[in-house]
């Protein structure tokens, strides 16, 4: 295990081990064309792989276990990305977890930009699709409901974000068991980056690429999904 670059901000954040384990959850659900390409970038350096399968139909799991026989596979109790979600960060063993999504949108090789920050003293490193230039891949009507999405979140919490929808971002294992997450679709990510700013854990937003996915098309559907995450996003405000 090549740990190097992390080892010395480690010890200081974790001085009873060499190191903080890092588990890294993906939620799938009928990726079997896509999930080989991310299994086999996930850097040398991850101590578990948690995969958290919503019932596909395809052989995304049969795909997984060739790819990585070590890798955790679980099947979520419901439906959705948030169920998945919870399911696979509750089995996970790691002291970081990273998440990263199945469809190779979010690059592997990427991951140490998240581990970092959490060794200098951040409680969360949220990823954005949008510090910089906006990706060439992403449509104009998705781009534009980031936007309307995250000014929502910056005007009601004020909260700076430029990205409430990435996918990719890192945390303690121990921030997980503070939240109470309701979510069980895809609105979870709205609800876990508020919460986290409710509770005044510190977070940071990392840049990072995002890519055409490799094969198949996107599971959700978007504007019934954004008016599902702008609705979550007023409600937390009442609360």
């Amino acid at each position: 295990m090549d740990y190097q670059p992390f080892q010395k901000l480690g010890k200081t954040l974790y001085p009873q081990s060499p190191y903080p384990s890092v588990s890294v959850v993906i939620c799938a659900l009928n990726e079997a064309e896509s999930i080989r390409n991310v299994l086999e970038n996930i850097p040398n350096w991850v101590d578990e792989i948690v995969l958290v399968d919503g019932h596909s139909t395809d052989c995304t799991i049969s795909v997984a276990k060739k790819v990585r026989p070590d890798a955790k596979i679980l099947f979520q109790p419901k439906k959705g990305k948030g169920d998945a979600f919870k399911c696979g960060v509750a089995a996970s063993k790691g002291d970081i977890i990273i998440t990263l999504d199945a469809d190779g949108t979010y690059s592997p090789e990427e991951m140490s930009r998240f581990v970092l920050p959490l060794l200098e003293g951040y409680d969360f490193a949220k990823g954005s699709r949008f510090i910089g230039k906006a990706p060439d891949c992403m449509s104009r009507t998705r781009q534009v409901g980031n936007s309307i999405l995250a000014l929502a979140s910056n005007l009601l919490f004020q909260t700076r974000y430029t990205d409430i929808c990435s996918g990719y971002y890192s945390f303690h294992r121990e921030l997980f068991n503070k939240i109470n997450l309701l979510s069980d679709g895809f609105e979870l990510e709205q609800e876990l980056f508020i919460k986290i700013k409710k509770l005044k854990f510190k977070v940071i937003e990392i840049p990072h690429s995002y890519n055409q996915r490799l094969y198949g098309v996107s599971k959700t559907k978007n504007f019934k999904q954004g008016m599902k995450n702008l609705l979550l996003i007023c409600l937390l405000r009442l609360q």
